[in-house]
């Protein structure tokens, strides 16, 4: 039997990653020569070249690109089990998750619940951001699953699995003033209206207009918003009329104390789980997404 020197595919691992061997000899705090050695030992054991040139940088040969594919599975499946291990004898299990800054707040609320509610202490770290900067760090294993409303689009250049957790419905709220005066006869109530919808370069906003085209609706932008949670509370101060998903209704009127005009059952949000590994085993993303499907969509009225 032929064994590999997982010291040396760590090192190829890392510069691959980094894409240079002064930027993998930082992070390893390995000098330049030292890294060069260990990678040409590897590539003498597999008898294959694993880098070439690329400028100032190293390219991954095609077998390189083999090889990376496989390291990264190696040393996330070794980092989940030091993970693992160290939650079964009493440590809290880290689970780092990005979310997507579209991504409404009450619902990631409700799909990272059951991370919390394991047997296992898991000690939630949540990080906010960009979605592209969110895929960069989950392919570079700083995070272990991102949130988002959006699939990561094929061809994409990070390598990264889409796990769809659930779709919804889009309802409409407002105060109570507005739900009298527009609720009735709802959705050509919204006609002249006035509302705050998403910006216009978002998912939802774009499900928004065509929905709105289609039944000849034309309702009166008052503000458009980035963040859901904003809209929501100028919604909640009388400002306008405003959609979020509606399997956060209850949450969304008991904590902004407005009242659901009808449902847009044309427009359907859908919410993401994305990892680095095809299929998710780390134990928290794991409850997540079983629960997501069983019943936080599951039971949801389509």
């Amino acid at each position: 039997m032929d064994w590999l020197n997982y010291h040396h595919l760590l090192y190829f691992w890392v510069v691959a990653r980094e894409g240079s061997l002064v930027a993998a000899g930082k992070v390893l705090r390995l000098s330049h020569p030292t890294l060069s050695a260990q990678i040409r030992a590897l590539e003498a054991e597999l008898g294959e070249k694993l880098f070439m040139k690329a400028g100032r940088n190293l390219a991954l040969t095609e077998t390189g690109k083999l090889v990376y594919r496989y390291a990264e599975e190696i040393f996330t499946l070794g980092r989940e089990m030091v993970d693992t291990v160290k939650g079964r004898a009493g440590q809290a299990l880290q689970l780092d998750v990005g979310v997507a800054d579209v991504v409404p707040k009450l619902v990631v609320k409700r799909l990272l619940q059951p991370a919390l509610n394991m047997p296992l202490p898991v000690r939630l770290v949540c990080y906010e951001d960009r979605y592209d900067k969110l895929l960069a760090n989950l392919a570079q294993h700083a995070l272990d699953v991102v949130i988002s409303d959006a699939p990561v689009p094929a061809g994409s250049t990070f390598r990264v699995f889409n796990h769809l957790l659930g779709e919804t419905t889009v309802s409409f709220f407002a105060t109570a003033p507005l739900a009298r005066s527009f609720g009735p006869g709802f959705p050509e109530s919204l006609n002249g209206a006035p509302v705050l919808l998403p910006l216009k370069s978002l998912t939802l906003r774009r499900a928004l207009n065509h929905w709105f085209d289609k039944l000849e609706v034309k309702p009166e932008i008052v503000a458009e918003f980035a963040d859901s949670a904003l809209m929501n509370v100028f919604g909640a101060d009388g400002v306008g009329i405003f959609p979020a998903p509606t399997v956060i209704a209850a949450e969304v009127m008991a904590q902004y104390n407005v009242e659901t005009l009808g449902r847009a059952t044309d427009v359907r949000e859908s919410f993401y789980a994305i990892s680095a590994e095809r299929k998710v085993k780390h134990p928290a993303v794991v409850a997540i997404s079983e629960q997501a499907r069983q019943d936080v969509f599951g039971r949801q009225a389509s």
